[in-house]
């Protein structure tokens, strides 16, 4: 009998959605045939054959996960886990139109009681007649600027009044003035003001107004990888900066502000380009960046809240959406864009707070 010839395998793995490992082929180690035993298939192949291969074989993984994220989509809404009605009340800041009308348009389809809220309120009033034409029964508008503390005021007592407070709340309301690959801090003090202070603000003025629930309230705030800290493409290159956020046990309300108050004034100085700044949409970057550390932080100091008053806050990246925030540039639907948010806002388990997802996956901070 010959002797065993032994062989070295590659395993091809992906990560699976529950977080187990999936192996996708087995094939032979090139680098370990030994010379002159010949050379493996896809050697033999012209390099433009393997690319193409190469192509194929990615398009096909991402079909696949685009269908596992299509069977995701029908869990959480099934009858024995929908602890949600027409009696929940849920909120969505810039609900007038791209994201957050859609996120507005899928939970109203869902049951719940949606509030869109717009800085013009005739054009809220045209977005929920939309709404109702639709088929969407339990909807309404009110006009609120997140800038504006006496407009939240107002809104706050209206909502009171009329609804008794709330249950969830999606801060959507966010600016951002540059499109394509253009990058510009012309507008960094608006974009800041409004996509973090103005989310804080929201987010600080309706938590007395969370109804008490053995479900908990939710806030899903909508944010961005460009805001990711270690991103590939985007990240912040000030290591000390970078380890202060990182660490949730440190973190806190009053370091978020004074990176972004530290950042604005390096605009102003006109050195924000040596400051270690993101490179790529550098305002819209910081204030999701920011958005991200809040939320973190809020998720810390909301859990120290007595059970029937718990509150659980994630944010999500949405995407490269088709809207006038991309300059309808993007290469997401605004469809599949909105269903992470309406996917949290509605999620059973109350265990997850404090995370960042991205396609219903938790993704890095």
């Amino acid at each position: 009998m010959g002797k065993k010839k032994e062989v070295d395998l590659m395993l091809d793995l992906e990560l699976g959605l529950d977080g187990s490992w999936m192996i996708l082929r087995k094939r032979t180690c090139s680098s370990c045939l030994k010379k002159g035993s010949g050379v493996s298939a896809d050697q033999k192949k012209p390099r433009r054959d393997r690319t193409m291969g190469h192509k194929e074989k990615s398009k096909e993984r991402k079909e696949k996960r685009l269908q596992e994220i299509s069977l995701l989509r029908t869990i959480p809404y099934s009858d024995h886990q929908r602890w949600w009605s027409k009696e929940t009340i849920a909120v969505v800041t810039g609900g007038n139109r791209g994201i957050g009308f859609e996120i507005s348009r899928q939970l109203a389809d869902h049951g719940v009681t949606v509030i869109v809220t717009s800085r013009d309120a005739s054009v809220g009033v045209e977005s929920i007649k939309v709404l109702q034409e639709g088929g969407m029964e339990h909807v309404a508008c009110h006009q609120l600027d997140i800038l504006d503390s006496s407009s939240i005021n107002q809104f706050s007592e209206w909502l009171m009044q009329n609804y008794g407070g709330l249950d969830i709340l999606v801060n959507n309301a966010g600016v951002n003035f540059n499109h394509g690959s253009h990058n510009s801090v012309e507008n960094a003090r608006n974009v800041i003001e409004t996509n973090y202070f103005g989310t804080k603000s929201m987010t600080n003025a309706m938590i007395p107004l969370m109804k008490p629930s053995s479900a908990g309230g939710r806030i899903v705030n909508v944010s961005s990888r460009l805001g990711r800290l270690n991103g590939k493409r985007n990240r912040i290159e000030n290591e000390a900066l970078r380890e202060q956020l990182s660490d949730v046990e440190s973190l806190s309300e009053e370091l978020i502000d004074e990176a972004v108050s530290t950042f604005l004034q390096q605009v102003e100085d006109g050195i924000w380009e040596s400051g270690g700044w993101p490179q790529t949409f550098t305002d819209y970057s910081v204030s999701k960046l920011a958005v991200n550390a809040y939320t973190r932080f809020m998720a810390k100091k909301l859990s120290e809240r007595p059970e029937s008053e718990k509150i659980y806050i994630n944010s999500y990246c949405p995407g490269w959406v088709k809207t006038a925030l991309t300059g309808y540039a993007g290469s997401v639907t605004v469809e599949e864009g909105a269903d992470t948010g309406v996917w949290l806002a509605l999620l059973p388990d109350q265990a997850i707070t404090g995370k960042f997802f991205a396609e219903r996956r938790e993704i890095n901070f």
